[in-house]
């Protein structure tokens, strides 16, 4: 396993990594606990979670697992995320009371002293970003979370947030989590270039796979049981289905014949051109059975046959590559 610094830190995070959500209940416990003893031992060192995450449910069951497998504390990373913990006023957003409820709550379900990575999951309108800031600020110094990061935030207000922590003398935010994939490729790789270069912002990628369409299970249609299909999954869906469905599925389709000719699956391809990204610093994986995330994770091993000829395939195939922009 390839292991990456985050960002300007300290931490070395490996380059692919496990999530929990959609995945994680009390339902698929034993499944999950396979696939996180699978991920562990080909060299996964960081498992990711969220508040939100089958309601704390998620939290919960891998907080068990953890417990359980007896690994050494500082061997692994663990993450949570907070902004949508309840439907009550003082149970969402941003403000410092649901930032040190969510973080205690999330500690106490995770079983952990500590968590490693801890995410603001949604820019919050209604919270002064200099409030964020420095409740992040004060859970570090009170040793609650070591690292804290944003998710899906624009990247002005990441650069706002960085101002607040220098201007107070207090820790800005050290890693972003985005989605990130073949087809949603316009904030990676244009709007963040300044916060890679000014502020050395890491990235723990989710949805590599663009939620299942580079596994080309969306070529006929939507099939029962499948992410797009489950309630409250509109959003999602909406994101790739509102694209010309016909177009998308024909360079699906080029991009499964480039898999085959290089000797990998769809998904493999897909995961391992997210890693060609050197901003990327781990690449999340999801899985439903421990055998299709022993499929995902021998895409570290794969990735020399992405050379700059198959890169240049790929931008070919996807006609999607942003236009750059000036980087001051």
């Amino acid at each position: 396993m390839e292991y990456r610094r985050l960002g300007n830190s300290g931490l070395m995070i490996s380059a692919l990594s496990y999530g929990s959500w959609l995945t994680f209940d009390a339902k698929s416990a034993e499944v999950q606990k396979q696939c996180m003893h699978a991920a562990y031992d080909a060299g996964v060192n960081f498992f990711d979670n969220a508040e939100v995450y089958a309601g704390g449910e998620s939290e919960t069951v891998m907080g068990d697992i953890l417990a359980k497998a007896g690994w050494e504390r500082d061997s692994y990373i663990i993450s949570s995320k907070v902004f949508w913990g309840g439907n009550k006023p003082t149970q969402k957003g941003l403000s410092r009371k649901h930032i040190v409820d969510a973080c205690n709550a999330a500690l106490k379900r995770l079983r952990v002293d500590y968590i490693d990575l801890y995410f603001c999951h949604r820019p919050d309108a209604g919270t002064p970003v200099e409030e964020t800031v420095r409740t992040m600020n004060n859970l570090i110094d009170q040793g609650k979370i070591l690292y804290w990061g944003t998710s899906e935030w624009p990247a002005d207000l990441i650069t706002q947030a960085h101002a607040v922590a220098k201007e107070n003398r207090l820790v800005g935010p050290t890693m972003e989590q985005p989605q990130y994939n073949m087809i949603h490729r316009e904030r990676m790789e244009k709007e963040y270039l300044r916060l890679f270069k000014h502020f050395g912002m890491g990235t723990t990628i989710w949805s590599p796979l663009a939620s299942g369409i580079l596994t080309g299970k969306y070529l006929n249609g939507i099939p029962e049981g499948s992410r797009f299909s489950k309630q409250g999954m509109e959003w999602l869906k909406d994101i790739y289905l509102n694209e010309n469905v016909d177009s998308l599925n024909r360079k699906v389709l080029k991009l499964q014949k480039l898999s085959q000719e290089l000797g990998m699956s769809l998904p493999q391809l897909g995961i391992c051109w997210c890693m060609e990204n050197s901003n990327v610093s781990t690449v999340i994986l999801g899985a439903s059975r421990t055998e299709q995330l022993t499929e995902t994770l021998k895409a570290e091993s794969l990735r020399i046959k992405l050379n700059k000829d198959v890169l240049t395939q790929i931008d070919l195939i996807l006609e999607n590559v942003p236009a750059p922009e000036r980087i001051f």
